[in-house]
């Protein structure tokens, strides 16, 4: 079997002597799709922050492409973090750019392309990720989830190996959630990304995860495919799938 992407082994982080990850293990296989779902406060923007290098653990390690990043200088995590795409909740688009330099923005950044070059590479991303004639177009004149797909082929126009979903079904209604998770499916099939989802939406973890792992008090309750999870005998994990409407609770849970 292959090496994972990402591996993180026996996490804790305290801030202020308040424990938020209680040793959290946890791989990204390459190429899949990780789905981290959690109640608010449970440490999953801790835990996405350990993992880009933000922030250091008190215990543990982190391996990203085969390398400790635990004890990196500050330095060589920036040629980790351009391993990695973010995907922020409302897609954080420069309003008073075009979707075409909204894309192209990081490439003038990191880059020493052409002007021709950078046009040509984004045009492209935007078609892989079913985008056509919008370039021309402002953010404001897209709908959600047009702009959440410009935010995808901005956030990876880099060529990252990983990309981070920072709850994309936040706020919205049912279709919208399925437009989100087929284009998380686009970028895993015509990207060939791995990608990281926080979420608390159970529905859509399950549909499209390849794993899903649950925090709960600063630890992993259970991780696994959707079916595994669902079947799981955690009572944490039972409860929460009852409450969100995605699975029944037996008395046992209940209790």
């Amino acid at each position: 079997m292959a090496a994972p992407i990402v591996s993180i082994k026996g996490l804790y982080k305290s801030f202020g002597g308040v424990a938020v990850l209680r040793g959290v293990d946890l791989d990204l296989e390459d190429g899949g799709i990780t789905v981290v779902i959690g109640p608010s406060g449970c440490g999953k923007s801790v835990l996405v922050k350990h993992v880009i290098g933000l922030l250091r653990p008190d215990e543990g390690s982190i391996e990203v492409d085969g390398q400790d990043i635990t004890h990196l200088p500050e330095s060589q995590m920036t040629v980790i973090r351009r391993k990695f795409g973010m995907l922020f909740q409302q897609s954080a688009l420069f309003d008073s750019m075009s979707v075409l330099e909204n894309v192209i923005f990081p490439l003038v950044e990191h880059t020493s392309l052409t002007q021709r070059q950078m046009r040509d590479k984004a045009l492209g991303r935007l078609l892989q990720l079913g985008l056509s004639n919008v370039e021309e177009k402002f953010p404001s004149e897209l709908s959600g989830g047009m702009r959440k797909r410009v935010g995808l082929a901005r956030a990876t126009i880099l060529d990252p190996r990983i990309v981070i979903y920072d709850e994309p079904m936040t706020g919205l209604d049912p279709i919208m959630c399925e437009n989100v998770e087929d284009m998380i499916l686009t970028a895993r099939r015509e990207l060939k990304i791995t990608s990281l989802v926080v979420s608390h939406d159970m529905a859509s973890s399950f549909r499209m995860a390849d794993k899903v792992a649950m925090l709960s008090n600063g630890r992993v309750e259970v991780q696994g495919t959707a079916q595994q999870v669902r079947n799981s005998r955690n009572e944490v994990v039972r409860r929460f799938i009852y409450l969100s409407g995605t699975g029944p609770l037996t008395l046992e849970a209940a209790g």
